[in-house]
């Protein structure tokens, strides 16, 4: 199902989040707003925002604050990806410039850093003491998660269950966070918010298991990315980590001296080996877990439009193709 179609019951709030994301992007800074305008308008899925909506309709909340977190959280992911373009050097995301390619290092990173600040500004005005605390031990995970994924690059001795935990603190948090924060507003019990949580953390662990799949397999017209971003960034995906560990010593030989070096030099034979261990189908396997286990995290949540489209939100994770 289209993502667009699977966001038909929150089509009113999502553009509720828009108008709110388009007023506290305002600055007296003219940079600050042509960066932060630039990316936010960059074709992203909105999923996060998505994510508080669903969980906070799925529990009968309604007010407004669901609008301002969701806002929220799109700002902190989106300071996250003009951080990542830096360190990693990017020039090319959902098939456009990086905002550091047009705009420079210093100022991405800066902006970045207003983003995280207006994010935090809007969460104090919910007065609530519960969402400051999930979304700032989010934020701190998320950059513990970010030290993480430098250290392990170009390090072919990476093994699954270290790579598993960049994911969950780099992507799958804010996901966990999303999720968690519609239950707050919709006063869930903690049980229930926790399970939510689960859902969340699931989700953007399959959601990343598959972005990890499409850099080896995807077409960068759809991805917004060419074939092998990862691997010349030295990066080892668990893709990668698979052929490492299953393939023969001369298709392991390979992987890990495509890690160490980084660059595309050996990016053919890296893809031999990923197809000749079957490293794709494992790692698309690993993604379909998470989500039948994110699934039966909400399974006991009322039946509702919201909660059917949680459920088709996990499909479309693991069956996309950008």
């Amino acid at each position: 199902m289209p993502l667009e179609a699977i966001r038909g019951c929150i089509e009113t709030d999502m553009h509720a989040v828009d108008a709110v994301i388009r007023q506290r992007l305002y600055s007296e800074v003219v940079l600050v707003r042509q960066i932060s305008e630039y990316i936010i308008n960059s074709g992203g899925k909105r999923l996060r925002p998505a994510l508080v909506l669903l969980s906070a309709g799925a529990f009968g909340y309604c007010g407004t604050y669901h609008h301002e977190l969701a806002a929220v959280v799109e700002f902190i992911h989106t300071a996250t990806l003009l951080h990542d373009d830096v360190v990693d050097e990017s020039s090319l995301r959902r098939g456009r410039a990086t905002a550091n390619a047009m705009f420079g290092n210093a100022a991405s990173v800066l902006v970045g850093d207003f983003l995280y600040s207006r994010a935090f500004q809007m969460m104090v005005g919910t007065d609530n003491l519960r969402v400051m605390a999930v979304v700032s031990d989010a934020t701190n995970v998320i950059a513990e998660g970010e030290v993480l994924q430098l250290l392990n690059c170009h390090d072919p001795d990476i093994d699954e269950e270290r790579y598993l935990q960049v994911i969950h603190y780099k992507t799958a948090k804010l996901f966990e966070t999303a999720s968690r924060l519609g239950a707050i507003l919709g006063g869930a019990t903690r049980d229930v918010e926790d399970a939510m949580a689960e859902y969340g953390m699931r989700l953007g662990t399959a959601f990343q298991l598959i972005d990890d799949v499409l850099d080896y397999s995807g077409d960068h017209h759809e991805t917004g990315k060419n074939v092998g971003d990862d691997l010349a960034e030295g990066k080892p995906t668990l893709p990668l980590i698979y052929a490492i560990k299953h393939g023969n010593a001369d298709q392991a030989g390979v992987v890990r001296h495509a890690i160490e070096q980084g660059g595309l030099d050996d990016l053919q034979g890296v893809l031999q080996a990923i197809r000749d261990t079957g490293a794709l189908d494992y790692t698309r396997q690993q993604a379909d877990r998470e989500v039948q286990a994110a699934c039966a995290a909400i399974s006991s949540l009322p039946d509702s439009t919201f909660k059917e489209s949680l459920l088709q939100l996990a499909t479309f994770s693991v069956t996309r193709n950008y």
